[in-house]
């Protein structure tokens, strides 16, 4: 094996050793080689060798790739054996976080056994993940008395909080990385963690008494030191967003960038390039501050007093402000109550420029006696720094007069978020993410559409670039069929959801359960699953009835089980085996023209004369029913039936743009076809007896 200098971080390849990394990278997956002799059973898949030999070029040469590898092709290891083999820092960014653990907890473990070269990897979260021992110990010491429950006439946790903090007391003495997933036993949506989480807004940086100690300072060393740095799309977008903040940003530099999962950064780096401004932020503020002067004790009574009343000014001008925002909603032209994402502008925002302006002022006073205090401590320092920030965000949003960005209302629960997103991201992904690379690999199963990367090169930024095209690995003609009905009402007809009840209730009766059913929103998969609970004889899941991880667990654990599920579960999900082997999906996945920020970018493409359809609405359509419909086959063994139950796939022009990017599985519009594909597989059998389907046994 080629041995390459251990200079982690370095400015970039030399030649010569360029060309050992291209013979290292070729040995590696060669038969007989490290893989083969680590992992029993490898074969290369000459897609894998493909890219993992054109990730090495990328490397080499600097720029961009761009490479779409179909499902089967083993794009991990293709990016990840050249990562190492670099000696290079590389950045891997992944979509979600069931990818970041197989990268960091199976791969990496593999390659480090068979490659034979020692390297280091940090998996790096959102500080939200993480405990501030600052913040926690201040919570657990009852010093701050907002947020608390007052017992027996003191201010302290509640019963059930005292446990959680023994609870989290007791680990954070044994933890090596503070990250909250170590404690098996604690609520997701457990209220005290945000009272003691390592964020951003409350972080006073190198100030902090236990700045030594904290677990982000830490992660932040351990990445500075490590050549493979793993994060996810939403924490590389949210620490480029805070890179000019001093206490913001946890990445370290690095040359070279491997983007998995490409197709979601354009979303995430809409929410993160953003500002917003909502009760929820302006309140922990108040609160932050009634805990800061209470648990430091300032010593100017007067002071005190002063900054309290004032974080009680911020809380009033807030309700008063963010009640007549949300009174919005019902003026808007064309939205409804049920309308939780709202697109406003100026002539809205001066409905509410009394009370808005009244909150900057509220807010410009605190930051006034922050600054006028003498001698408090750091957390009230922070504070300030906060109010400032807050300020000049909701001054923007107020004004509602950048053309560059969407202003939209938000209401979600009890909180109400008035927001900006920017229209366009390319420029800001190109500046911040990619021009700072000397490589970046951007890669996924769906990247292109009409067999053309121009769509996600416009959207992204992209003006030069390499390109590679990988089909899948799966034998679509022979484990795989796609079902398309004759006929189906028009999607958006009364009758529609019936129509969608009776295919799903006869498909599962075919398929023996055993089913994703994807629907496009809430609305239609509540209707369906009203008309087609009561005739579906096999256990069904409903999406938003438990977590996604809970619902995963146990669909894959249920035998025959039928899954009713949104948004989340159309892409980043794997079912490998017969468990999941039908994917219904109910219409195409048209984003909804009246949500603001498709509604704003349909706005400037036809204002620049484009056709916002064809360059916009369809290509994002596509790449989302493509990612719908490759939950289906996650392993060369796997089969099964696609199902889909829209009509505009045969009775609109469009529609062949559409089947076109689909698997090339053949296509029948009989529902038998669905039975005799299934009993035409030994491995499956012809139809089993009643009991059988009940245990799940064959």
């Amino acid at each position: 094996m080629p041995e390459f200098p251990a200079v982690s971080g370095a400015v970039g390849l030399e030649e010569d050793d360029a060309g050992r990394l291209g013979a290292a990278v070729s040995n590696a997956f060669a038969p007989g080689g490290p893989l083969a002799r680590a992992m029993p059973g490898f074969e290369a898949r000459p897609g894998q060798l493909e890219m993992a030999e054109a990730v090495s070029e990328a490397f080499a040469n600097g720029g961009i790739l761009l490479a779409e590898a179909g499902t089967g092709t083993g794009k991990t290891l293709a990016y990840l054996v050249p990562a190492v083999l670099s000696r290079q820092r590389v950045l891997v960014s992944t979509g979600t976080k069931n990818l970041q653990e197989q990268i960091f907890f199976k791969d990496l473990p593999v390659l480090r056994e068979s490659l034979g070269i020692p390297f280091t990897a940090t998996y790096m979260k959102g500080r939200g993940n993480y405990l501030c021992l600052h913040r926690f110990d201040a919570y657990r010491d009852g010093a701050a008395a907002t947020g608390f429950r007052q017992v027996d006439g003191a201010f302290g946790p509640t019963a059930n909080e005292a446990l959680f903090v023994r609870i989290i007391d007791e680990w954070r003495r044994e933890t090596l990385t503070g990250d909250r997933a170590e404690i098996e036993d604690l609520p997701e949506d457990l209220p005290l963690w945000k009272e003691v989480a390592a964020t951003t807004d409350n972080c006073i940086g190198a100030e902090c008494p236990q700045h030594q100690e904290c677990f982000i300072t830490r992660m932040r060393q351990r990445a500075a030191e490590s050549d493979i740095v793993i994060v996810n799309h939403h924490l590389l977008c949210a620490d480029a967003a805070v890179r000019q903040s001093e206490y913001g940003e946890v990445i370290p530099a690095c040359r070279y960038a491997v983007l998995d999962e490409a197709h979601q950064i354009e979303d995430v780096a809409t929410q993160y390039f953003g500002l917003a401004a909502s009760n929820y932020r302006i309140d922990d503020l108040a609160r932050d501050v009634d805990r800061a002067v209470g648990a430091a004790q300032v010593p100017d009574r007067e002071c005190a007093l002063g900054l309290k009343h004032a974080a009680e000014r911020v809380r009033d001008a807030s309700r008063a402000f963010f009640a007549a925002l949300q009174a919005i909603r019902f003026d808007v032209p064309g939205a409804g109550s049920a309308d939780n994402r709202i697109r406003v502008g100026g002539s809205q925002m001066v409905r509410v420029a009394e009370e808005g302006a009244a909150l900057v002022a509220a807010i410009e006073a605190l930051e006034a006696g922050v600054a006028l205090a003498r001698d408090v401590p750091e957390d009230v320092l922070a504070a300030g720094r906060r109010a400032a920030e807050i300020r000049t965000d909701l001054a923007f949003l107020l004004r509602a007069d950048d053309p560059g960005f969407v202003y939209y209302l938000e209401v979600r629960g009890r909180g109400v978020f008035l927001r900006a997103s920017p229209i366009d991201v390319s420029a800001i992904v190109r500046e911040l993410l990619l021009d700072r690379m000397k490589t970046t690999v951007l890669t996924s199963a769906t990247l292109a559409v009409d067999g053309s990367f121009e769509y996600i090169r416009s959207r992204l930024g992209i003006r030069r670039a390499e390109e590679l095209r990988l089909a899948s690995e799966f034998d679509y003609a022979t484990r795989a069929i796609l079902y398309l009905p004759k006929r189906m009402p028009d999607p958006r007809s009364r009758e529609f959801a019936s129509a969608v009840a009776r295919q799903v209730v006869e498909i599962v009766k075919r398929t023996r359960g055993r089913a994703f059913v994807l629907f496009t929103s809430y609305a239609n998969l509540r209707e369906v699953q009203a008309l087609a609970s009561a005739e579906i004889e096999y256990p069904i899941l409903v999406h938003g009835t438990a977590p996604r991880s809970a619902l995963l667990r146990d669909f894959k654990a249920t035998p025959n089980a039928v899954l009713l599920a949104t948004s989340s579960f159309w892409q980043g999900v794997d079912v490998v085996g017969e468990a999941l082997s039908c994917v219904i999906i109910d219409k195409l996945p048209f984003a909804s023209p009246g949500d603001p920020i498709t509604s704003a970018r349909i706005d400037a493409i036809a204002m620049r004369g484009g056709s916002p359809f064809g360059e916009y609405q369809i290509p994002l359509a596509i790449l989302s029913l493509q990612q719908g419909l490759g939950r289906l086959l996650r392993h060369r063994q796997d089969r099964g039936v696609l199902a889909v139950l829209d009509p505009r796939l045969r009775t609109m022009g469009y529609g062949r743009r559409f089947r076109a990017s689909m698997p090339p599985a053949p296509v029948t519009c009989e529902l038998d076809d669905i039975r005799s594909f299934f009993a035409a597989d030994p491995a499956d059998g012809s139809e089993p007896d009643r009991d059988s389907d009940r245990t799940g046994s064959r």
